[in-house]
């Protein structure tokens, strides 16, 4: 937990950022490192140990991804502005040699030629400005497709996680359960239920911090909306996972019920019909 509060913790001196607070990368992966070595610890040679060990990696990563991705490309910003460079250098130019080499008072009485030179630099300066334009939206394309296809890999990771789960069922610890030839085996107590349960719910959490790491320093709209539905995914599994504890929870409470007998409350009430009853024999 403390970790986690640390995630959000202000950048140190000389990083490029400028935001008061920030998602920390190192200390999501060493939140995802502590928590592969309980899930060893609790359940040794589980896949759900093998899972978070997968998801570390994926973690560490997406720290030298995100990093990547929130750097400039200085390759294309330097063809870029070179091109927007010689754009106006050849505007300027075309422009001086067409004055210096025509009569301006001749040309006025030849507007076609006039209109049909402007019509042509025109074109020149369209083409030059969807290049620019092409060169300009260039690395954002670069960044995003390289974002996108990493978020896409921590949705799958949620759906198997997801699947993980998917046959922990709370009623399978019941007594009276009756399982089928093809249904899964269940050897867990209540408490490695819930804990098994629970580490589904922390791996989908931390999958949504690690999405938000692709997003820190790209502002892209489309990334941002892929990160968002990832999150909401993470969020909705785990809400189900909850209702599952919840589920649980209960069913181990009812099963620990103290017996009636023994109940404080029925020893309050033994006396109360004795104390109604001595006035009526005396009034006999």
């Amino acid at each position: 937990m403390q970790n986690l509060l640390q995630s959000f913790s202000r950048r140190r001196v000389g990083e490029p950022r400028q935001c008061g607070l920030v998602l920390r990368d190192d200390c999501i992966i060493e939140t995802i490192a502590r928590l592969r070595q309980r899930i060893i610890e609790r359940f040794p040679g589980s896949g759900l140990g093998k899972l978070c060990g997968d998801l570390l990696n994926i973690a560490r990563q997406a720290s030298e991804r995100s990093s990547s991705i929130g750097r400039p490309i200085f390759t294309i910003r330097i063809v870029g502005y070179a091109l927007a460079i010689a754009s106006v250098i050849l505007l300027l130019w075309f422009i001086g040699f067409w004055a210096a080499s025509h009569d301006i008072e001749d040309e006025v009485q030849k507007l076609t030629d006039l209109i049909t030179t402007a019509e042509a630099g025109a074109n020149v300066l369209l083409l030059f400005a969807a290049a620019i334009y092409f060169l300009v939206s260039f690395e954002t394309r670069i960044k995003r497709r390289r974002a996108l296809t990493a978020i896409h890999e921590l949705r799958s990771i949620c759906h198997i996680i997801d699947m993980h789960q998917l046959t922990k069922d709370p009623e399978r610890i019941l007594k009276n359960w009756e399982s089928t030839t093809n249904s899964p085996r269940q050897q867990m107590t209540p408490l490695e239920l819930n804990r098994y349960l629970d580490y589904c719910s922390e791996m989908l959490s931390l999958t949504g911090k690690i999405a938000a790491l692709y997003v820190r320093d790209f502002d892209d709209t489309e990334s941002v909306a892929s990160v968002s539905d990832v999150e909401q995914l993470s969020t909705g599994l785990s809400r189900k996972i909850w209702q599952k504890i919840m589920i649980l929870e209960q069913q181990t409470a009812v099963s620990h019920t103290p017996i009636p007998s023994d109940s404080p409350v029925d020893v309050t009430l033994d006396p109360l019909p004795t104390m109604k009853q001595q006035p009526e024999e005396h009034q006999a």
